[in-house]
């Protein structure tokens, strides 16, 4: 499990070391660290001694471990050059840098193989334009965080120079993991500062593989159709009857005890044609651990009337509910309070669109200015959700957001754009599904780290599926089998 902390949250945690007394010792510890990652990026390249770095220097801290740095790179023989983007820079680190024989320009040479980014840091806020940075094949490496990322959101407001590499100190910041600001930080490598016993508790944190792979368990040797997890799908519809295939298939990819899918006729007898292992069944009579219900259902009297009696299902039993697509433009609150007090784990698996519209809909009084917090902070817009209707909500985009009631939340950046494609979303809910129905019983994991080990999967097998070029939705069950098998 991957955990990060707000800009913040790490600001508080070195103000505290701040005021002990130990801001030179802090600033040293983050400069040698982000030097030592230069020297590595370097080395991998070539020769050190005598290659031209240069770093772009604010006026502040940032732009201080920025020359430390280069002071510490120069003693290895680089040839280190910082171009201050203020009037000012920090004298301590000029001054060992310039003792260290480095130099100050004003334009980053021509002749720089490296870039470090140390304008702003972690207190930045709102938009920035970038100077002017040689074309060319110079790797970037940012100090802390690429300038102009929000080191809390991850949202950039104006220019940013993209790095390839991010040298961030003290812990993982959120604004790197989420939206903008992940794709602008390239690797990320966290240098510690001790800063640890002061931060407190996580803001956002992350599956990983072995996480993931623990949700997606192998059977045990004593294992049976029922214990390794029954999925009840109530997904398709005469227009969309491909969704209901999509679902069911990719919930069958994970090694699912059981399918049991309730839809329409026509849709029905595709999924038998794919899938003849299927139990398809008019009604939601079964021994289902779990249900999807909305991809490809229609908005109709017929789709209305298939989600109720799956809400009462799931209302009668106390079994966990997926609601995708059609479904979230369909269920009421009333619906969501029954299943609250029925003691139903509930997941909503909107994307931005959808997410705006069931906001509206269902939570008024949230929805002044809604808009503008999702596109700038997605993890708030998705944990505001998740606190007023009591369910939750995993946020599908450039990074997939997964938030509880209570605010726990995690953030998975698996997926890339190849994802952007019909029918994607339907393998996701599959996967929810599946992951909910599979450890229905596991009071280890909560819903919401069940969904985030669904995306972290969702976004794995599209990466593998996408290893063969451009693909359409249908391939990804073979992806999710093939990461699988690999465990």
């Amino acid at each position: 499990m991957q955990t990060c902390y707000s800009g913040t949250a790490v600001r508080a945690a070195e103000r505290t070391l701040l005021d002990a007394g130990q801001g030179e010792a802090l600033m040293r510890r983050a400069a040698w660290g982000l030097a030592t990652v230069v020297l590595r990026e370097l080395r991998a390249r070539g020769p050190v001694s005598g290659t031209t770095v240069a770093a772009l220097v604010g006026t502040g801290n940032n732009g201080g471990d920025a020359l430390w740095a280069l002071a510490f790179l120069r003693r290895r023989g680089v040839d280190a050059v910082a171009v201050p983007s203020g009037e000012r820079m920090h004298q301590a680190g000029l001054a060992a840098l310039l003792k260290a024989g480095g130099r100050v320009a004003h334009a980053v040479p021509d002749s720089a193989v490296l870039l470090i980014d140390g304008v702003l840091g972690t207190g930045a806020r709102g938009g920035w334009e970038p100077p002017r940075v040689p074309e060319g094949a110079a790797v970037v490496v940012a100090c802390d965080l690429p300038s102009g990322v929000d080191a809390d959101t991850g949202h950039v407001a104006g220019g940013v120079i993209p790095a390839d590499v991010t040298v961030t100190f003290g812990a993982l910041k959120t604004g790197l993991v989420v939206g903008a600001g992940a794709h602008a930080a390239g690797r990320v490598e966290v240098v510690d500062i001790g800063l640890g016993p002061h931060l407190g508790a996580p803001d956002v944190s992350s599956v990983e593989c072995e996480d993931a792979l623990a949700v997606f368990g192998p059977p045990a040797w004593d294992d049976h159709k029922y214990s390794r997890g029954v999925l009840g799908v109530c997904a398709g519809s005469d227009h969309y009857p491909g969704a209901a295939v999509l679902v069911c298939s990719s919930a069958l990819a994970t090694g699912l005890g059981m399918v049991q899918y309730a839809g329409p006729e026509r849709a029905a007898d595709l999924v038998l044609a794919a899938h003849p292992e299927v139990v398809a069944g008019p009604g939601t009579e079964g021994k289902a651990q779990a249900w999807v219900v909305g991809p490809g259902l229609g908005s109709d009297k017929d789709a209305l009337s298939r989600l109720n009696e799956v809400v009462a299902a799931c209302v009668d039993a106390g079994l966990p509910l997926v609601l995708d697509a059609s479904a979230l433009a369909l269920v009421e609150l009333e619906d969501l309070a029954r299943l609250r007090s029925a003691g139903c784990d509930v997941a909503l698996t909107p994307h931005q669109g959808e997410l705006l519209k069931l906001v509206d809909r269902l939570a008024p009084e949230i929805a002044d200015g809604f808009a503008d917090l999702a596109k700038a902070d997605p993890v708030a817009a998705a944990r505001r959700t998740a606190e007023t209707l009591g369910a939750a909500v995993l946020l599908k985009g450039s990074t997939t957001v997964c938030a509880a009631p209570d605010g726990q939340t995690f953030v998975q950046n698996e997926g890339g754009a190849e994802l952007a494609t019909a029918g994607t979303g339907d393998c996701l809910a599959g996967l929810v599904g599946s992951a909910l129905a599979r450890t229905s019983g596991d009071g280890q994991r909560s819903t919401v780290e069940k969904a985030a080990a669904a995306a972290w999967l969702h976004g794995t097998a599209g990466k593998r599926a996408a290893e063969g070029g451009p693909f359409g939705s249908s391939r990804m069950p073979v992806a999710v089998q093939t990461v699988l098998a690999e465990r």
